[in-house]
């Protein structure tokens, strides 16, 4: 097969082809394994945060990571008020913090010793990593926000086996994955992880039973 010469004119779809549903991506998308963390930030003098699988390191000169936001939820626009945030990175054994920031009870902070960072923002105790950083550019992506973050800071902490979600399952070791044909039990989607037994973490509309936390570009409440 030859390669396509640059500037050339595109292939055209093939016939009778469509783009995926939303619950056949949110499926296929539960393919690829992911961390999870909270994002946390101030809204004036109220500590808020949601649970969110959407981070990624962007650049490293200067130092800039992005995490993708639900444009509907009710956190996101408070942390972006502020210009700061701190994104904590949960460890495997972490489920109580998990379940506090991807549901829609209310329990975030009730009963949580936290600390505040030099930064002004809320710090998770506890966690493999705190990245405190300053909302640098927002750039809209369908119904999520793309955030980069100028990072001020990073604060490595515990060194034991992070949190990882799987084809809608948190952890890879307890039993084998569904094949990519099949449905699984719970899956992932835009801003939002679907396991059964678990709150709901999209923001907004969140808290529709079976919806957990954040994918590819997500935001939990």
């Amino acid at each position: 097969m030859t390669a396509e010469i640059a500037g050339s004119a595109p292939t055209a779809d093939p016939a009778g082809m469509t783009p995926p549903t939303p619950l056949e991506l949110r499926r296929a998308m539960g393919a690829f394994a992911s961390g999870v963390t909270v994002i946390t930030g101030m809204d004036g003098g109220e500590p808020v945060g949601f649970a969110c699988q959407a981070f990624a390191s962007v650049s490293l000169e200067p130092p800039l990571i992005l995490f993708c936001a639900d444009r509907g939820g009710r956190t996101w626009p408070k942390i972006r008020r502020s210009g700061r945030f701190t994104v904590n990175v949960l460890g495997e054994d972490q489920g109580d913090l998990r379940d506090r920031f991807g549901s829609g009870g209310g329990r975030r902070y009730e009963d949580l010793e936290w600390d505040l960072s030099r930064w002004g923002t809320p710090a998770l105790p506890g966690v493999l990593l705190h990245v405190h950083a300053e909302v640098d550019t927002v750039h809209t992506a369908g119904d999520h926000d793309m955030v980069i973050g100028r990072v001020l800071e990073v604060r490595p902490g515990s060194a034991r086996r992070p949190m990882i979600f799987f084809r809608g399952r948190f952890g890879v070791d307890s039993e084998p994955p569904a094949a990519l044909g099949e449905a699984p039990p719970l899956s992932l989607g835009p801003g939002r992880l679907l396991n059964r037994g678990t709150p709901s973490t999209r923001e907004g509309d969140s808290h529709r039973p079976g919806v957990n936390f954040p994918h590819l570009c997500g935001e939990g409440e």
